[in-house]
């Protein structure tokens, strides 16, 4: 199920149009005090506004603003940031997201330009691109994730590119032109376990994001790859533990896990906090059972701490080669 809904009339600005006009009429899912391992600081950094500025003057969008992250105050004061092209409005209604639901403008066509000029002048080492679901589009936003590479390439030829795309579904030839503009790490999140995909994520499917990621090693052996999950939404242990399974099946190379935080009393429910201890011992099973690179915390997301993972990943791929060739 997709769902596109046309939100452009209902107002002459961005301000006058609701959010998340699906979820306007759903009952209120009271939302959890968080627990004290849960709770963050609130920005305060001089250069946490000179990233804002940066992300403002290149009229660019942020998941981390779009999504909410409670790690934005952290990862801006680095001057990390992931972007979010293809604009600012989600063609899916998925229960868990905070991003704007309806129908989409028009591409920029100056986007890539915008994007690997802030690159360039926060002087990145290593950038996540992602973006919202584009149904509308007949390739999905492929070309367009192109693009940016590609510019990001040549305006920034030092930074290492992580995509972290949808899920291309029914747009057939869209995951072998992202691939083939050749990122350097292609993130792809699960986000759940499949038996709550019809309330939590209803617009995709499981194993098509299974064989998405399966895909891209065919294509190409030596890219990396990565998935993310969020728990708290009603998933079972074991559904986590086969999910791992299944990611290792289609030779996925780093698995995020982190806590689903409710954006806001008409999103899913949190069903449970998960604890600290229980995410070190998702960590430590997931490790076990052959993934290259493991981040599992309450606060954990696909894009925190990216850099630094995608350096650790590339380490542990040299071991593993290393004690292969050796054995």
């Amino acid at each position: 199920m997709v769902t596109l809904l046309d939100t452009v009339t209902q107002g002459n600005s961005q301000a006058e149009r609701p959010r998340h006009p699906e979820k306007a009429h759903r009952p209120d899912n009271p939302i959890q005090r968080k627990p004290a391992w849960i709770r963050v600081k609130a920005p305060t950094s001089p250069v946490y506004r000179e990233t804002q500025q940066v992300v403002r003057s290149n009229n660019l969008v942020t998941v981390c603003e779009e999504a909410g992250c409670p790690n934005i105050g952290e990862c801006w004061s680095k001057k990390h940031a992931s972007f979010m092209i293809l604009g600012d409005t989600c063609t899916r209604a998925c229960a868990f997201c905070n991003v704007r639901t309806g129908m989409p403008g028009p591409v920029d066509p100056k986007e890539p330009t915008g994007v690997a000029e802030a690159v360039a002048t926060m002087g990145l080492e290593h950038v996540v691109i992602t973006s919202v679901d584009r149904d509308d589009l007949a390739d999905g936003g492929a070309g367009h994730f192109a693009e940016v590479i590609h510019a990001i390439r040549e305006r920034a030829p030092s930074t290492t590119i992580e995509v972290l795309t949808p899920d291309f579904l029914r747009k057939p030839g869209a995951l072998e032109r992202v691939v083939r503009a050749r990122p350097d790490v292609f993130n792809h999140n699960l986000e759940t376990v499949p038996s709550k995909y019809l309330t939590v994520r209803p617009g995709a499917r499981y194993f098509h994001s299974i064989r998405l990621l399966q895909q891209v090693k065919e294509i190409d052996p030596s890219m990396f790859t990565k998935s993310g999950i969020m728990v708290g939404l009603g998933e079972e242990r074991n559904e986590v533990l086969q999910l791992m399974d299944d990611l290792r099946t289609a030779d996925v190379d780093f698995l995020t896990i982190g806590q689903y935080l409710q954006p806001s009393s008409k999103h899913h429910a949190v069903a449970r906090f998960v604890t600290p201890d229980e995410f070190t011992a998702f960590e430590k099973i997931a490790y076990a059972k052959g993934f290259l690179k493991v981040s599992a915390s309450p606060l954990t997301r696909s894009s925190h701490h990216a850099g630094e993972d995608f350096a650790d990943l590339k380490r542990a791929r040299a071991a593993k080669l290393g004690q292969a060739a050796s054995a």
